[in-house]
């Protein structure tokens, strides 16, 4: 007996429905087209700006550049640059200390103060937004030239912090031109400037439950055991995550350095911070190759700072969700 075949219900092959399938293909591949005509600035730049020129670097670090030259008379040295830098120049090693004291003393300095101001604007109170304002007003000038100068003027010897002591009969002296103060002004400038974090620690603040201290009250915890078994474990994320980026910003201090030894990491090289010193070396001295591999030396380095961070966080960043 013969039999008919019939359509399957599920797969109708004519109609409106299966006229929508054939076209959502075709409708798929325009919209990756248009997100990707979208991108282009950013890919464009992403290629221009950031990843052909670090490419670049990289080579010219294993080359003898020297900006002058062409590109013909460059020769390929290898790892000569590399040894140069860890075996024959002291100032490398020195740059080094003075970056790592610079950024080890700031950055919880810096986070300290934010933190400390952070809770104090923490409270409802008349013009809280215009003290919020004028706080964070120095992180919005950021490393300006303008701001290094100001602050340079400021720890001359006829400077405002002089003036300051003589209200109080003390004496002062030339802080930026004396090798053991000049690195402290720069520190306190960058402690200055701690608007960012505040702004952020303020948020991380906000979401804090009133009842957890609300509790602690009625227990009899005294202000100081709040702060330790409540606001820092809650904060402890914002924490971290500050603690980042302001690591990262403390490697890279440049501008004030530059302003205030003008150019040169002075006094007694007491501000060659390693960025000044790369920068000296590529541009004073026009050595770009050994520059250039200063400068992959220093990104491995933060990026190994950084992971560390990033690995010891898990002993003491702890989230709202009970996952470290």
């Amino acid at each position: 007996m013969a039999t008919t075949a019939r359509p399957s219900p599920t797969a109708p092959t004519t109609g409106p429905a299966a006229s929508q399938r054939r076209g959502r293909p075709a409708k798929r591949k325009n919209d990756g087209v248009a997100g990707y005509v979208f991108l282009s600035p950013w890919l464009l730049g992403l290629l221009a700006i950031t990843a052909i020129p670090m490419l670049m670097s990289l080579y010219l670090s294993f080359t003898n550049y020297d900006v002058l030259s062409d590109w013909e008379s460059m020769k390929w040295v290898g790892l000569d640059n590399y040894r140069t830098m860890f075996t024959e120049d002291p100032s490398f090693w020195h740059a080094v200390r003075v970056t790592l004291v610079f950024a080890l003393v700031a950055t919880p300095l810096k986070l300290a103060a934010a933190l400390g101001v952070a809770m104090l604007l923490n409270r409802s109170f008349k013009a809280a937004g215009l003290f919020r304002g004028l706080f964070y007003l120095p992180s919005l000038l950021g490393g300006s030239v303008a701001l290094a100068i100001v602050w340079v003027n400021m720890f001359n010897r006829d400077g405002a912090f002089n003036s300051f002591l003589g209200w109080f009969g003390i004496e002062g002296k030339a802080w930026v031109n004396d090798p053991d103060f000049a690195l402290g002004t720069l520190i306190l400038l960058a402690v200055w400037q701690f608007g960012a974090p505040m702004v952020i620690f303020l948020a991380g603040l906000k979401q804090v439950p009133v009842e957890l201290y609300e509790a602690a009250s009625v227990d009899g915890a005294s202000p100081w055991r709040k702060f330790l078994s409540i606001t820092l474990p809650m904060l402890s994320p914002v924490i971290f995550f500050n603690l980042v980026l302001e690591t990262i910003n403390g490697f890279q201090g440049f501008t004030s350095a530059f302003v205030l030894s003008n150019g040169t990491g002075g006094p007694v090289d007491s501000t060659l911070m390693y960025t000044l010193h790369l920068y000296i070396k590529g541009w004073n001295e026009y050595q770009m190759g050994y520059a250039s591999a200063m400068a992959w030396v220093f990104l491995l380095a933060i990026g190994l700072v950084t992971a560390v961070v990033f690995r010891t966080g898990k002993f003491w960043v702890h989230y709202s969700d009970g996952e470290d």
